[in-house]
């Protein structure tokens, strides 16, 4: 199986048991070994009272992407710190896209990147995760 296919295998059985980020409305549109990129159109239950969408919700879809990119190997791989930085608001209508790139991964500890950006490649929020695998895979290999 190459490394990209057992991403792809991956994330197949991730989401199926991920109802959070289905609940959210989010999509997945790509994910290879390492990267995941997941994407989210703000609905107005997403926004907060400023009109604007909740830190929570951008917060969750960068935490998603990054999940679905520390979980790429089919080894079973949770958070241990996040860390995020919001840039710009995102607004009802807007696209958002949360691109992960694996940055580092030593042992059992990973470190992820995750720029979030509207549909204009407007910054909205950088994410730092750092991951933590732990016993178990994903699917049967």
């Amino acid at each position: 199986m190459t490394p990209t296919e057992r991403a792809q295998k991956s994330a197949e059985a991730m989401w199926a048991n991920d109802n959070a980020s289905k609940w959210a409305g989010m999509a997945i549109t790509h994910v290879d070994a390492g990267t995941a990129t997941l994407e989210l159109t703000v609905e107005a239950h997403h926004c907060n009272g400023h009109a604007i969408c909740h830190g929570g919700v951008i917060f969750m879809l960068a935490d998603s992407a990054f999940a679905f990119a520390c979980n790429s190997r089919n080894q079973a791989t949770v958070a241990q710190h996040n860390l995020i930085n919001f840039v710009a608001p995102g607004k009802q209508g807007d696209r958002l896209s949360a691109c992960a790139r694996e940055v580092s991964l030593t042992g059992r500890s990973g470190i992820y990147d995750v720029s979030v950006t509207d549909q204009n490649g407007q910054t909205i929020a950088e994410f730092r995760g750092m991951s933590r695998a732990i016993k178990g895979q994903l699917f049967d290999e």
